[in-house]
Protein backbone atom coordinates (compact mmCIF):
# COMPACT_ATOMS: atom_id res chain seq x y z
CA UNK A 1 0.00 0.00 0.00
CA UNK A 2 1.42 3.38 -1.03
CA UNK A 3 0.43 6.96 -1.91
CA UNK A 4 -0.84 7.36 -5.48
CA UNK A 5 -0.27 10.48 -7.55
CA UNK A 6 -3.12 11.20 -9.96
CA UNK A 7 -3.26 12.63 -13.47
CA UNK A 8 -6.49 14.59 -13.53
CA UNK A 9 -9.22 14.56 -16.15
CA UNK A 10 -9.73 18.00 -17.75
CA UNK A 11 -12.80 19.71 -19.23
CA UNK A 12 -12.93 22.57 -21.72
CA UNK A 13 -16.44 23.91 -21.17
CA UNK A 14 -17.52 27.12 -22.90
CA UNK A 15 -17.29 29.28 -19.76
CA UNK A 16 -13.74 28.21 -18.79
CA UNK A 17 -10.51 30.19 -18.80
CA UNK A 18 -6.78 29.42 -18.86
CA UNK A 19 -5.65 29.95 -15.24
CA UNK A 20 -5.60 26.25 -14.39
CA UNK A 21 -3.09 25.85 -17.23
CA UNK A 22 -0.97 28.96 -16.74
CA UNK A 23 -1.00 29.07 -12.93
CA UNK A 24 -1.44 25.40 -11.96
CA UNK A 25 0.43 23.83 -14.89
CA UNK A 26 -2.48 21.52 -15.71
CA UNK A 27 -2.89 20.23 -19.27
CA UNK A 28 -5.30 21.85 -21.70
CA UNK A 29 -8.04 19.59 -23.07
CA UNK A 30 -7.40 18.34 -26.58
CA UNK A 31 -8.67 20.68 -29.30
CA UNK A 32 -9.80 23.28 -26.74
CA UNK A 33 -8.55 26.78 -25.99
CA UNK A 34 -9.93 26.87 -22.45
CA UNK A 35 -9.59 24.75 -19.32
CA UNK A 36 -12.75 25.04 -17.23
CA UNK A 37 -12.41 22.14 -14.79
CA UNK A 38 -9.70 19.79 -13.55
CA UNK A 39 -11.13 16.69 -11.88
CA UNK A 40 -8.30 16.19 -9.41
CA UNK A 41 -9.98 13.29 -7.58
CA UNK A 42 -12.29 11.39 -9.88
CA UNK A 43 -13.63 7.88 -10.27
CA UNK A 44 -16.51 9.11 -12.41
CA UNK A 45 -17.12 7.52 -15.81
CA UNK A 46 -17.15 10.97 -17.46
CA UNK A 47 -13.54 11.66 -16.44
CA UNK A 48 -11.45 9.07 -14.62
CA UNK A 49 -8.11 9.98 -13.04
CA UNK A 50 -5.05 7.88 -13.89
CA UNK A 51 -2.38 6.81 -11.38
CA UNK A 52 1.11 7.90 -12.44
CA UNK A 53 3.44 6.19 -9.93
CA UNK A 54 4.20 2.85 -8.33
CA UNK A 55 2.83 -0.57 -9.17
CA UNK A 56 -0.52 0.84 -10.31
CA UNK A 57 0.96 3.36 -12.76
CA UNK A 58 -1.12 3.66 -15.92
CA UNK A 59 -4.31 2.31 -14.37
CA UNK A 60 -7.33 4.40 -13.47
CA UNK A 61 -8.04 5.00 -9.80
CA UNK A 62 -11.52 3.56 -10.37
CA UNK A 63 -10.06 0.31 -11.71
CA UNK A 64 -7.64 -0.05 -8.80
CA UNK A 65 -10.31 0.61 -6.19
CA UNK A 66 -12.66 -1.89 -7.84
CA UNK A 67 -9.99 -4.59 -7.85
CA UNK A 68 -8.34 -3.93 -4.50
CA UNK A 69 -11.57 -3.92 -2.57
CA UNK A 70 -13.34 -1.38 -0.42
CA UNK A 71 -10.57 -1.47 2.19
CA UNK A 72 -8.67 1.14 0.14
CA UNK A 73 -11.63 3.52 0.61
CA UNK A 74 -12.17 2.88 4.33
CA UNK A 75 -15.05 1.84 6.54
CA UNK A 76 -16.85 5.20 6.27
CA UNK A 77 -17.21 4.74 2.50
CA UNK A 78 -18.62 1.21 2.86
CA UNK A 79 -22.13 2.65 3.15
CA UNK A 80 -21.96 3.91 -0.46
CA UNK A 81 -22.54 1.79 -3.55
CA UNK A 82 -20.27 4.15 -5.54
CA UNK A 83 -17.03 5.92 -4.67
CA UNK A 84 -18.61 8.90 -2.91
CA UNK A 85 -16.47 11.96 -3.70
CA UNK A 86 -15.33 14.02 -6.69
CA UNK A 87 -12.94 16.98 -6.24
CA UNK A 88 -12.47 19.67 -8.88
CA UNK A 89 -10.57 22.86 -9.53
CA UNK A 90 -12.77 25.32 -11.45
CA UNK A 91 -11.85 28.45 -13.42
CA UNK A 92 -14.94 30.47 -14.31
CA UNK A 93 -13.82 33.07 -16.84
CA UNK A 94 -17.50 33.51 -17.73
CA UNK A 95 -20.78 32.80 -15.94
CA UNK A 96 -21.82 29.20 -15.49
CA UNK A 97 -25.43 28.39 -16.21
CA UNK A 98 -28.01 28.87 -13.47
CA UNK A 99 -28.56 25.26 -12.45
CA UNK A 100 -29.63 22.76 -9.84
CA UNK A 101 -28.61 19.22 -8.91
CA UNK A 102 -30.99 16.47 -7.76
CA UNK A 103 -31.03 14.42 -4.57
CA UNK A 104 -29.75 10.85 -4.46
CA UNK A 105 -33.25 9.38 -4.65
CA UNK A 106 -34.22 11.42 -7.73
CA UNK A 107 -30.89 10.97 -9.50
CA UNK A 108 -30.74 7.22 -8.92
CA UNK A 109 -34.28 6.81 -10.24
CA UNK A 110 -33.90 9.07 -13.28
CA UNK A 111 -30.16 9.21 -14.06
CA UNK A 112 -28.63 5.99 -12.68
CA UNK A 113 -26.09 7.84 -10.54
CA UNK A 114 -25.87 9.75 -7.28
CA UNK A 115 -27.29 13.18 -6.68
CA UNK A 116 -25.01 16.11 -6.05
CA UNK A 117 -24.36 18.03 -2.89
CA UNK A 118 -21.24 20.18 -3.18
CA UNK A 119 -19.12 22.83 -1.47
CA UNK A 120 -17.09 25.70 -2.96
CA UNK A 121 -13.83 26.95 -1.46
CA UNK A 122 -13.02 30.32 -3.06
CA UNK A 123 -9.33 30.44 -4.04
CA UNK A 124 -9.24 33.72 -5.94
CA UNK A 125 -11.73 36.08 -7.54
CA UNK A 126 -12.22 39.42 -9.21
CA UNK A 127 -13.07 42.32 -6.90
CA UNK A 128 -16.75 42.34 -7.90
CA UNK A 129 -17.18 38.56 -8.28
CA UNK A 130 -20.40 36.98 -7.10
CA UNK A 131 -22.31 33.73 -7.00
CA UNK A 132 -25.99 32.92 -7.34
CA UNK A 133 -26.98 31.17 -4.11
CA UNK A 134 -30.64 30.16 -4.02
CA UNK A 135 -33.58 32.58 -4.12
CA UNK A 136 -33.86 36.05 -2.63
CA UNK A 137 -37.21 35.14 -1.07
CA UNK A 138 -39.61 32.23 -0.74
CA UNK A 139 -40.98 31.03 -4.09
CA UNK A 140 -43.80 28.74 -5.14
CA UNK A 141 -43.35 26.25 -7.95
CA UNK A 142 -45.77 28.28 -10.10
CA UNK A 143 -43.76 31.45 -9.46
CA UNK A 144 -40.53 29.62 -10.32
CA UNK A 145 -42.05 28.28 -13.54
CA UNK A 146 -43.36 31.73 -14.49
CA UNK A 147 -39.99 33.41 -13.83
CA UNK A 148 -38.27 30.93 -16.13
CA UNK A 149 -40.89 31.41 -18.84
CA UNK A 150 -41.03 35.22 -18.79
CA UNK A 151 -37.26 35.73 -18.43
CA UNK A 152 -37.30 37.28 -14.94
CA UNK A 153 -35.50 34.45 -13.11
CA UNK A 154 -32.34 36.50 -12.52
CA UNK A 155 -34.47 39.07 -10.69
CA UNK A 156 -35.56 36.40 -8.19
CA UNK A 157 -32.20 34.89 -7.22
CA UNK A 158 -29.89 35.77 -4.33
CA UNK A 159 -26.55 37.22 -5.44
CA UNK A 160 -23.65 37.02 -2.99
CA UNK A 161 -20.32 38.84 -3.32
CA UNK A 162 -17.45 36.46 -2.61
CA UNK A 163 -13.88 36.72 -1.32
CA UNK A 164 -10.91 34.32 -1.24
CA UNK A 165 -11.02 31.96 1.72
CA UNK A 166 -14.81 31.74 1.86
CA UNK A 167 -16.73 28.46 1.82
CA UNK A 168 -20.21 27.95 0.39
CA UNK A 169 -22.15 24.74 1.00
CA UNK A 170 -24.58 23.83 -1.81
CA UNK A 171 -27.00 21.04 -0.81
CA UNK A 172 -28.73 19.15 -3.63
CA UNK A 173 -31.82 21.06 -4.72
CA UNK A 174 -30.16 24.49 -4.39
CA UNK A 175 -30.46 26.82 -7.39
CA UNK A 176 -26.96 28.19 -7.95
CA UNK A 177 -24.31 29.48 -10.33
CA UNK A 178 -20.62 30.34 -10.20
CA UNK A 179 -20.25 33.69 -11.94
CA UNK A 180 -17.36 35.09 -13.95
CA UNK A 181 -14.02 35.88 -12.37
CA UNK A 182 -13.93 33.09 -9.77
CA UNK A 183 -11.31 30.40 -9.22
CA UNK A 184 -12.39 27.76 -6.71
CA UNK A 185 -11.99 24.22 -5.43
CA UNK A 186 -15.16 22.15 -5.40
CA UNK A 187 -15.75 19.10 -3.21
CA UNK A 188 -18.86 17.22 -4.28
CA UNK A 189 -20.62 13.93 -4.48
CA UNK A 190 -19.41 11.65 -7.24
CA UNK A 191 -21.99 12.77 -9.78
CA UNK A 192 -22.19 14.65 -13.06
CA UNK A 193 -25.94 15.37 -13.12
CA UNK A 194 -26.77 19.02 -13.80
CA UNK A 195 -30.15 20.50 -14.66
CA UNK A 196 -29.69 23.85 -16.42
CA UNK A 197 -32.40 26.44 -15.95
CA UNK A 198 -30.87 29.52 -17.63
CA UNK A 199 -27.76 29.84 -19.84
CA UNK A 200 -27.56 33.52 -20.88
CA UNK A 201 -28.54 32.74 -24.48
CA UNK A 202 -25.12 31.22 -25.22
CA UNK A 203 -24.52 29.21 -28.35
CA UNK A 204 -22.16 26.23 -28.64
CA UNK A 205 -21.47 25.16 -32.24
CA UNK A 206 -24.25 27.52 -33.26
CA UNK A 207 -26.85 25.95 -30.96
CA UNK A 208 -28.07 26.75 -27.43
CA UNK A 209 -27.16 24.24 -24.76
CA UNK A 210 -29.98 22.04 -23.50
CA UNK A 211 -32.11 23.24 -20.60
CA UNK A 212 -33.81 20.89 -18.15
CA UNK A 213 -36.80 22.85 -16.93
CA UNK A 214 -39.11 19.94 -16.03
CA UNK A 215 -36.44 18.25 -13.94
CA UNK A 216 -35.48 21.51 -12.24
CA UNK A 217 -39.10 22.12 -11.27
CA UNK A 218 -39.15 18.65 -9.70
CA UNK A 219 -36.03 19.04 -7.55
CA UNK A 220 -35.41 22.71 -6.69
CA UNK A 221 -35.67 23.93 -3.10
CA UNK A 222 -37.78 27.10 -3.28
CA UNK A 223 -36.76 28.49 0.13
CA UNK A 224 -33.88 31.01 0.52
CA UNK A 225 -30.50 29.65 1.61
CA UNK A 226 -29.03 30.41 5.00
CA UNK A 227 -26.03 32.72 5.07
CA UNK A 228 -22.85 31.14 3.74
CA UNK A 229 -19.25 32.18 3.40
CA UNK A 230 -17.58 31.05 6.60
CA UNK A 231 -15.68 27.77 6.87
CA UNK A 232 -17.32 25.40 9.32
CA UNK A 233 -14.52 25.63 11.90
CA UNK A 234 -11.89 28.15 13.02
CA UNK A 235 -8.20 27.70 12.15
CA UNK A 236 -6.52 25.20 14.49
CA UNK A 237 -2.79 25.63 15.09
CA UNK A 238 -0.91 22.33 14.79
CA UNK A 239 2.79 21.42 14.85
CA UNK A 240 4.12 23.09 11.71
CA UNK A 241 0.78 23.89 10.08
CA UNK A 242 -2.72 25.29 10.54
CA UNK A 243 -5.82 23.18 9.87
CA UNK A 244 -9.24 24.67 9.07
CA UNK A 245 -12.38 22.56 8.82
CA UNK A 246 -14.06 23.86 5.66
CA UNK A 247 -17.18 21.72 5.45
CA UNK A 248 -18.63 18.44 6.68
CA UNK A 249 -21.68 16.44 5.68
CA UNK A 250 -22.72 12.81 5.29
CA UNK A 251 -20.87 12.59 1.96
CA UNK A 252 -17.51 14.32 2.60
CA UNK A 253 -15.34 16.29 5.01
CA UNK A 254 -12.85 18.85 3.73
CA UNK A 255 -10.03 20.78 5.40
CA UNK A 256 -7.59 23.47 4.32
CA UNK A 257 -4.04 22.83 5.51
CA UNK A 258 -1.76 25.86 5.54
CA UNK A 259 1.65 24.26 5.95
CA UNK A 260 4.50 26.43 7.19
CA UNK A 261 7.10 23.71 7.73
CA UNK A 262 5.49 20.28 7.94
CA UNK A 263 2.24 18.42 8.56
CA UNK A 264 2.14 14.93 10.00
CA UNK A 265 -1.01 12.93 9.20
CA UNK A 266 -2.22 9.49 10.24
CA UNK A 267 -4.38 7.81 7.60
CA UNK A 268 -6.39 5.23 9.53
CA UNK A 269 -8.84 2.61 8.31
CA UNK A 270 -11.91 4.81 8.45
CA UNK A 271 -11.27 6.75 5.23
CA UNK A 272 -8.99 7.41 2.29
CA UNK A 273 -7.44 10.89 2.20
CA UNK A 274 -7.25 13.09 -0.91
CA UNK A 275 -4.60 15.82 -0.98
CA UNK A 276 -4.66 18.57 -3.62
CA UNK A 277 -2.01 21.28 -3.82
CA UNK A 278 -3.61 24.73 -3.95
CA UNK A 279 -0.48 26.85 -3.57
CA UNK A 280 3.22 26.51 -2.82
CA UNK A 281 5.53 23.49 -2.97
CA UNK A 282 5.73 20.44 -0.72
CA UNK A 283 6.92 16.83 -0.65
CA UNK A 284 4.92 13.95 0.80
CA UNK A 285 6.93 11.23 2.55
CA UNK A 286 5.74 7.71 3.37
CA UNK A 287 8.24 4.97 4.19
CA UNK A 288 10.67 5.09 1.26
CA UNK A 289 8.27 6.95 -1.04
CA UNK A 290 8.63 10.67 -1.77
CA UNK A 291 6.11 12.48 -3.99
CA UNK A 292 5.93 16.16 -4.86
CA UNK A 293 2.72 17.96 -3.94
CA UNK A 294 2.89 21.16 -5.93
CA UNK A 295 0.14 23.55 -6.97
CA UNK A 296 -2.42 21.58 -9.01
CA UNK A 297 -1.06 18.13 -8.07
CA UNK A 298 -3.22 15.46 -6.46
CA UNK A 299 -2.35 12.47 -4.27
CA UNK A 300 -4.67 9.68 -3.11
CA UNK A 301 -3.82 8.03 0.22
CA UNK A 302 -5.53 4.64 0.70
CA UNK A 303 -7.29 4.03 4.00
CA UNK A 304 -5.02 2.39 6.55
CA UNK A 305 -1.84 3.80 4.99
CA UNK A 306 -0.63 5.06 8.37
CA UNK A 307 1.75 7.94 9.02
CA UNK A 308 2.69 10.40 6.28
CA UNK A 309 4.57 13.69 6.41
CA UNK A 310 4.17 16.72 4.18
CA UNK A 311 7.26 18.93 4.17
CA UNK A 312 7.43 22.41 2.70
CA UNK A 313 5.40 25.59 2.53
CA UNK A 314 2.06 25.00 0.85
CA UNK A 315 -1.70 25.27 0.98
CA UNK A 316 -3.38 21.88 0.62
CA UNK A 317 -7.01 20.79 0.30
CA UNK A 318 -7.58 17.58 2.30
CA UNK A 319 -10.77 15.58 1.69
CA UNK A 320 -12.11 12.36 3.22
CA UNK A 321 -15.40 10.73 4.20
Amino acid sequence: MQPMKLQCAVKGYVWGGTRLHTQFDLPMPEDKDRLAEAWVLSCHRDGEDVITNGKFAGRTLCDVLANEGKAFCGTNAAAFDFFPVLVKLIDAADNLSVQVHPSDAYALEHEGQLGKTEAWFILDCAEDAEIIYGFAQEMTKDEFRAAIKDGTLLDKVRRVKVKPGELYFIPSGTLHAICRGILLAEVQQNSNVTYRVYDYGRLVDGKPRDLHIAQALDVTNLSPMENGGKPLGPPQKKDGYTETLLTQCEYFTAYCLNIEEKAELNVDGTSFVSLVGLDGNAVLLHDDNALTLYKGESIFLPAGLGRVEILGKAQVLMTKV
